[in-house]
């Protein structure tokens, strides 16, 4: 019999758009997590919570309704591994002053992270730990591609990372 695993979805910055390829995208996952500027009020929410659970925080473009529904900051376990969630982040090196007092003080395994609209992996030496920013699935932004993640976590560990990159035009 093979290991238990978490099947995870991973957006941020959908500024009010979920379109279809993103809902095809996370029916086969476990959970959905979303990290900020959701955009669209408690619409879209719904429409994800349709799709799957939904972890998530607000951010800096969201509204009172989010943030009475999504906290600034999420710390939690899955599948053995410390998650850190906040919408805004920065990247490793160059973490904003909130983002590095939570990962000093949480010391999670995985911190993920929107707010760019910068798509990026990258393990942090540093920190010991996975740094994670899905990019941005809305319109709004410079970004040239709509993105969004999804991967498993088996025994601790990040494992079949898949990218879905939709050309914003």
């Amino acid at each position: 019999m093979g290991e238990i695993y978490m099947y995870i979805g991973l957006i941020s910055d959908t500024h009010g758009v979920l379109s279809q390829e993103f809902i095809d995208f996370f029916k086969s996952v476990d959970v959905i997590w979303h990290a900020g500027d959701w955009g669209g009020g408690l619409g879209l929410v719904q429409q994800l919570r349709e799709i799957k659970p939904v972890v998530g925080v607000y951010g800096n473009c969201d509204g009172l309704d989010i943030r009475q529904e999504f906290p600034e900051y999420q710390l939690f376990t899955e599948g053995g591994m410390r998650v850190l969630m906040s919408h805004i982040g920065g990247s490793p090196g160059h973490y904003f002053p909130r983002a590095q007092e939570l990962i000093k003080s949480a010391k999670p395994d995985v911190f993920v992270c929107g707010h760019s609209h910068i798509l990026k992996v990258q393990w942090d030496e540093a920190n010991k730990m996975m740094y994670i920013n899905p990019g941005a699935a809305g319109f709004q932004g410079w970004h040239l591609a709509r993105t969004a993640l999804r991967f498993k976590i088996l025994g601790g560990k990040i494992e079949e990372m898949e990218l879905l990159n939709v050309d914003k035009n």
